[in-house]
């Protein structure tokens, strides 16, 4: 009795065990959880403009990274197709600022941190729904330890501040939260 018993839950375990691997190979669930709410029936394409540096404080680099993670984010998160033209989303402006200033002073009186801040101007076309265009400015800040250079630490703060200007302008486009 007792070998029928252990028989039989060994047979309730592989039967369970077969269901569920025929049931997780014949139907899937997917979800993706990138923040992009589009329409691709009404919006196929994307054009983003190239955005110039018009503040009075340079970095060069900065627009090549500013440029490069905007087009990026669209490309890895959406299924839209960039074009040079005529896109049913358009996206242009402008790096308007790019400044510094002292954010905490020692005891000694010398600056102890120094802010590093980057504001992008931004014109939203959405041709399928004009309701949604905007033209907005967009910030990010940073700190460093005074003791050390900007030029020491420029790329990678630059980077930080692009990457996180880059998400608010995603966000305010094509997720629509």
């Amino acid at each position: 009795m007792a070998w029928t018993r252990i028989m039989f839950k060994d047979k309730v375990k592989a039967v369970c065990l077969l269901l569920t691997v025929f049931l997780g190979t014949a139907c899937s669930i997917s979800y993706k959880f990138n923040g992009a709410s589009i329409d691709y029936t009404k919006t196929k394409t994307i054009q983003i403009s190239q955005f110039p540096i018009r503040s009075a404080y340079v970095w060069a680099p900065m627009q090549a990274i500013f440029n490069n993670q905007l087009t990026d984010i669209y490309a890895r998160q959406t299924k839209l197709q960039q074009v040079n033209r005529n896109g049913d989303l358009q996206l242009s402006g402008e790096i308007v600022e790019y400044s510094q200033f002292n954010k905490a002073v020692s005891a000694d009186g010398y600056s102890a941190q120094t802010q590093l801040k980057m504001t992008v101007n931004v014109r939203f076309v959405n041709n399928a729904n004009h309701d949604e265009d905007f033209e907005q400015r967009f910030s990010a800040t940073t700190q460093y330890d005074s003791s050390q250079q900007l030029t020491a630490v420029q790329e990678e703060l630059v980077t930080q501040m692009v990457e996180d200007i880059v998400d608010q302008i995603f966000n305010a486009t094509v997720a629509n939260w």
